[in-house]
């Protein structure tokens, strides 16, 4: 007995003394969820501040500062002056999703682009929402440290190993550097005693999907550690959308004395995805769905992506308000991939191709990002500052080559064979950066960041020896406070900063490759967002019900963001280059607000509804094309410039040159919304304990109408679904049995996961040959897969 009694305090020394005595902290860390009417939300979170308080809590006592880029351990809320959500990896594992948007839905100011499976991209408020997939999202997504970029654009999240999942919103570059223009996604992966002993589960569901996984865990006087296998795969809802996914990861703790301990934690995953499901235009939409259709190939394919993820963090408590984190890391990324459907193209003799699975391009991309972070916090009665050190080195290579010699039509030149890039890029970057909080007065606290970056990039050319290269320095910033108006009320703001800096490709487009239509703009400079924020925190009873709330208000303001001269996606006359410059404007206002009831009861509920007006406040250089820019045939390329139509959508007679088939209509659209950002989202989680063993929830996911294009010609329409998910957990001798049963959209709905397009590009019947006009037909679309089933059952001991 005394042998466990020992051991048990060991392990809460281990997992709990960085908590400091006497804080405040939110009473359930399951994770933020709640919402209401954007019109009634501030004026219900003020009413509430009248209303009878919950229950009495702590004095605050010593301050400490929570922020920290390198293992979220310190999650208290209280004196936070940032709207965040903290979301535990229980809640997530009793969700069963296949993806981490089925989780970030129930958070307002989340949008998720998703296309299929678990192929998404996160966004926070709106920023870059009108971007397409392969683009970095503005949100810094970090896993255990690490700052995570893939080539594909996304994230791949192992959601059977999470531990935590934290959201920051607004500008959080004065904590994570490049990219947090919106915030940032933290995610740590599982840790800790309570993964002890063996736990295996197994699932499966509509297409053909399966899941295996297999734990098994360890946790003495000296250390914890596990190690966790999984594998999912299945046929997916798309036509050529198999998908096989593989995991192992583990964690070992080593608790070197009473103070300090270190951690290493690895994780390996092998990927392999085919098609997204894309399809192009309204009537494509309805009459292939699953994108079965030739002229619907996506323009990439055939994934096989190859992670691995190690880092090893050393933790040391110098007493009950010191603290030293060092951590180091490397991520790799092998990513490879087909792109250019060329089926319905000439081969080298000549010959019609017909091969579906026939691509041009075969990319082999190879990333490695290495890093070391430290951090000391102190905390006190008045004042309390954390410091920290982030050194990265990261190198990108890209290769490119044929893998299938063709034609674009009779005749023509042979396309190939032969490598078309070989390059690397090296990025070095050094920053310190730091928080102070200190009491201004007993109910008032301040809490002040900075940050500064330097950042060297480094290209080469392996295929002409090209080297080019340029350095930023950046500073970010947060200024905020938290006023406790009572023991049950606070009172939050900030005003805080973000910033992008440019990419190789978009400095030196022309340099690396003169004929394609771009030149270089050395002089670029990173984009900035500022972002304002003031907040209302209250718990609060009503008929003896307990009630969480948290309210926001934001704007967003970008004045400098990179674009081409031409548009986002816009297209120049031949003959003329576009460049990218610092020339666009955006501005993103809104409400975000949570409630949710006491989870310890029978029924509780969760809403969480946000409210969003995004729009471009600088956007005067819109080139939309019209008509078939490249006809079947070999074109005359006589170019004597391109007739400007009226402005109205229509390549009519005319306004083309009958040489070159096409046209090219400008519009400023400043004023216009931001596409693929809905007003409205509203998700709402009743939930209901049938028993000791039985828990019901029903989920309604809701969304308004969004634009597909900048233009804001192509509405899609808004939509509702319902979820249902059945969880029964019931102890037998010594181990825990699960069952779950989860279906996703029950009703079956018709809606579309994500459109977009930016000019005429297809017209139904003609084999995808632009019309002339720009419409619904035009719009690269990703149907939603429908009623989905999933069951699962699990055993712990």
């Amino acid at each position: 007995m005394d042998h466990l009694l020992k051991l048990t305090k060991l392990i809460q020394q281990k997992h709990g003394r960085r908590i400091v005595k006497n804080i405040k902290t939110n009473s359930t860390s399951s994770g933020l969820n709640g919402g209401k009417l954007a019109q009634t939300g501030l004026i219900t979170g003020l009413f509430l501040l009248g209303t009878t308080p919950a229950y009495a809590t702590e004095d605050l006592g010593i301050i400490q500062v929570e922020s920290t880029t390198i293992d979220d351990k310190f999650d208290a809320k209280r004196e936070e002056p940032s709207n965040i959500a903290v979301i535990s990896g229980k809640k997530v594992d009793k969700q069963h999703t296949q993806n981490i948007q089925q989780v970030l839905q129930g958070i307002p100011g989340i949008t998720t682009e998703l296309q299929s499976g678990d192929s998404l991209k996160i966004h926070i408020r709106g920023v870059e929402n009108q971007r397409y997939m392969g683009e970095k999202p503005g949100v810094a997504v970090v896993i255990d440290g690490v700052p995570v970029f893939e080539r594909t654009g996304r994230v791949n999240i192992d959601m059977d190993n999470i531990e935590s999942i934290k959201v920051i919103k607004g500008g959080a570059s004065y904590l994570f550097g490049d990219d947090a223009l919106s915030g940032a996604v933290v995610i740590t992966t599982k840790r800790g005693a309570q993964y002890a002993g063996v736990h295996l589960g197994t699932e499966a569901g509509s297409w053909n999907y399966e899941k295996y996984l297999g734990r098994a865990g360890f946790a003495n006087e000296y250390g914890a550690g596990h190690i966790q296998a999984s594998k999912r795969q299945g046929n997916g809802y798309y036509h050529n959308s198999d998908f096989r996914t593989k995991y192992v990861n583990g964690k070992l703790q080593y608790y070197i004395d009473d103070f300090s301990d270190i951690t290493f934690g690895m994780e390996v995953s092998d990927r392999e995805k085919d098609s997204h499901g894309t399809v192009d235009g309204l009537t494509a939409s309805k009459l292939d769905p699953k994108s079965k259709w030739i002229e619907n190939d996506d323009y990439t394919r055939m994934y096989d992506v190859h992670l691995e993820k190690f880092f090893a963090t050393y933790s040391r408590d110098f007493d009950d308000t010191d603290n030293l984190l060092v951590s180091a890391y490397q991520f790799t990324d092998q990513t490879n991939f087909v792109s250019r459907p060329i089926n319905g193209y000439r081969d080298s003799s000549n010959a019609v191709i017909t091969d579906p699975d026939a691509y041009a391009y075969g990319n082999d991309y190879y990333q490695v990002q290495r890093g070391i972070k430290t951090e000391y916090r102190s905390a006190g009665d008045e004042l309390a500052w954390m410091a920290g050190l982030d050194l990265r080195a990261n190198s990108y290579e890209n290769n490119v080559e044929y893998v299938n010699s063709f034609r674009y039509y009779f005749g023509g030149p042979l396309q190939g064979p032969g490598v078309t890039d070989d390059n690397e890029t090296e990025e070095e970057m050094q920053a310190v950066y730091g928080e102070v909080k200190f009491r201004v007065a007993d109910p008032f606290i301040v809490t002040l960041n900075g940050r500064f970056d330097h950042i060297d990039l480094d290209y080469t050319d392996n295929l002409t020896n090209l080297k080019l290269d340029r350095y930023f320095d950046v500073w970010s910033w947060r200024t905020g406070g938290n006023y406790e108006v009572n023991e049950s009320t606070d009172i939050y703001g900030n005003i805080s900063t973000g910033f992008r800096a440019p990419s190789v490709k978009q400095l030196f487009a022309g340099d690396m490759d003169p004929g394609g239509g771009t030149a270089s703009n050395p002089n670029l400079e990173p984009e900035e967002a500022t972002n304002l924020e003031i907040g209302l925190r209250r718990k609060f009873s009503i008929m003896g019900i307990n009630w969480d709330l948290d309210t926001a208000i934001f704007q967003i303001d970008r004045d400098d963001y990179i674009m081409s001269s031409t548009g986002q996606y816009g297209k120049n006359p031949d003959g003329l280059d576009q460049q990218y410059q610092n020339i666009g404007g955006m501005r993103n206002r809104g409400l975000e607000l949570t409630l949710r009831s006491d989870s310890s009861r029978t029924f509780w509920v969760n809403v969480a509804y946000s409210y969003l007006d995004a729009i471009f406040t600088d956007y005067d250089n819109y080139n939309l094309l019209l008509g078939n820019r490249y006809p079947s045939g070999p074109p005359p390329r006589t170019f004597d410039g391109d007739i400007v139509g009226d402005a109205d959508g229509l390549c009519e007679a005319g306004e083309y040159n009958p040489a070159t088939q096409y046209c090219i209509e400008h519009y400023d659209l400043g004023g216009n919304q931001v596409p693929r950002a809905p007003k409205h989202h509203l998700n709402i989680g009743l939930n209901w304990r049938a028993s000791p063993h039985w828990t019901i929830t029903g989920e309604i996911e809701s969304k308004s109408s969004y634009y597909a294009d900048e233009l804001n010609w192509n509405k899609v329409d808004g939509h509702s679904v319902f979820n249902l998910l059945a969880n029964y957990e019931r102890e037998v001798g010594e181990a825990t049995v699960s069952f779950f049963a989860r279906v996703d959209n029950v009703f079956d709905y018709d809606y579309w996961n994500t459109a977009r397009g930016s000019y005429d590009s297809s017209s139904p019947g003609t084999g995808n040959a632009p019309d002339g006009v720009f419409n619904m037909e035009d719009v690269s679309i990703v149907v939603n897969q429908g009623r989905t089933f999933t069951a699962g059952v699990s055993i712990s001991f």
